[in-house]
């Protein structure tokens, strides 16, 4: 089911009857019937959920979060969508359904706002036709060697659901789940907290955790992503989100001219199904290394039956401590997106299985190496690799993360 807004067209053949319904849908986007955080924004959420993919920042001045329905999953839970917008304008979209990040619309350096990040205008495309677009990704993100791993003596086997190896939490992982969400105002922002507890044995995995994520979208379009978790039992956790990237704008073709520095020196090397070897290699001489500015497409063609990039990076600096992680700039745009992290890691992968025959908001379809990912994690398969920054979480310990991704613009 698509998107829906108060307020909607009304016809009527009298024109006490056509100021009614006037007043009744300005009254609707004031929020005086929808809860909303502030005020509402302009007309973003259309009557068939779809943007408009441009728009001049200076039209678009409200800040708050509105919240719409946005359909039910097949099991027929509500499903919602908020939109998030800043003082400048600028909006981020997320729905309840895995904590799913739909849009990213900032500005470039003409300031007109375009949607950065992949997704779907609607909710049922992602039951199917989604790789993981803008998600919660957990239990676990990333891979676990065979879907096996042990924990205290005791065997916990899992979903496996990437060639020989569990990915991104099973078969129903975070990113397929509904979560209840909060809104509040914050001081440089707004922020949307999504809740979830994914119950002992779900999907494999020992102990209720209690999982928040925290989405701040600021005033310096700043977006900043907390996540915190806690357990009853010991267990593993491993959180990110899956946002694909386009700087030049959603569907706009490939990201091959788009300019990539990683804080990274080094890498994690990994055996035919991605899953690491637990050796922890230098990037220099090698098509890895984007210490130093270089286009994501220069060397992408080097990478043989992967067909692109697919690599977790060691995150220079000391864990747990928020530090540049990856600088993003587009040419043709001006638009510039920096990450920072408390993570160890990031995978880099460049949708490299995108073959044009799936379409998302904007209509355009995704062709390979449509968008990036830059997802802050652990490193895959840490729970089977004693030497990689551990993944257990146990009861009365507090598991916590946080990311940013900042952006601006450049001449």
């Amino acid at each position: 089911m698509r998107g829906t807004r108060n307020g909607s067209a009304l016809k009527s053949r009298h024109r006490g009857t056509f100021l009614s319904a006037i007043a009744l849908a300005c009254a609707a986007a004031l929020g005086l019937s929808s809860g909303l955080v502030g005020c509402k924004t302009s007309d973003n959420n259309s009557t068939d959920g779809k943007s408009a993919v441009k728009k001049d920042a200076n039209d678009m001045t409200k800040t708050g979060i509105a919240k719409a329905d946005w359909g039910k999953t097949t099991d027929g839970q509500a499903v919602e969508l908020y939109t998030l917008t800043n003082a400048k304008g600028a909006q981020v979209k997320i729905t309840t359904y895995g904590g799913t990040i739909t849009e990213i619309l900032v500005p470039d350096r003409k300031g007109r706002l375009e949607n950065v990040v992949l997704g779907f205008a609607s909710l049922e495309p992602y039951f199917t036709k989604s790789s993981y677009f803008g998600a919660i990704t957990g239990r676990v993100a990333n891979r676990i060697a065979g879907g096996k791993f042990s924990l205290d003596g005791a065997d916990y086997t899992l979903a496996i659901n990437n060639g020989p190896n569990s990915l991104h939490g099973g078969k129903v992982g975070f990113d397929k789940r509904v979560w209840k969400a909060t809104t509040k105002d914050i001081p440089d922002g707004v922020q949307l907290s999504l809740h979830y507890v994914s119950k002992d044995g779900e999907e494999g995995y020992p102990g209720n955790l209690d999982t928040t994520v925290a989405y701040s979208w600021t005033n310096a379009n700043e977006l900043k992503i907390d996540y915190k978790a806690t357990t009853d039992k010991p267990t593993i956790v491993n959180l990110t989100n899956h946002s694909y990237f386009n700087l030049a704008g959603e569907g706009n073709g490939t990201i091959h001219d788009q300019v990539l520095t990683l804080n990274a020196a080094n890498y994690t090397p990994t055996d035919e199904t991605l899953i690491p070897t637990g050796k922890i290699d230098p990037v220099a001489g090698t098509p890895l290394d984007f210490t130093k500015p270089k286009a994501i497409g220069a060397r992408i063609d080097q990478f043989g039956a992967l067909d692109g990039y697919d690599h977790n990076f060691v995150v220079d600096g000391k864990p747990g401590t928020l530090r540049p992680a990856a600088k993003v700039t587009d040419p043709k745009s001006g638009r510039v997106m920096e990450v920072t992290t408390t993570e160890p890691g990031v995978q880099l992968y460049t949708s490299n299985h995108m073959k044009g025959d799936v379409s998302g908001t904007s209509g355009k379809p995704y062709v390979k190496h449509a968008a990036f990912c830059l997802e802050t994690q652990h490193y895959p398969d840490s729970v089977n690799k004693k030497e990689f920054p551990t993944v257990v979480l146990r009861p009365g310990e507090t598991f916590k993360s946080t990311t940013v991704y900042k952006f601006s613009t450049e001449k």
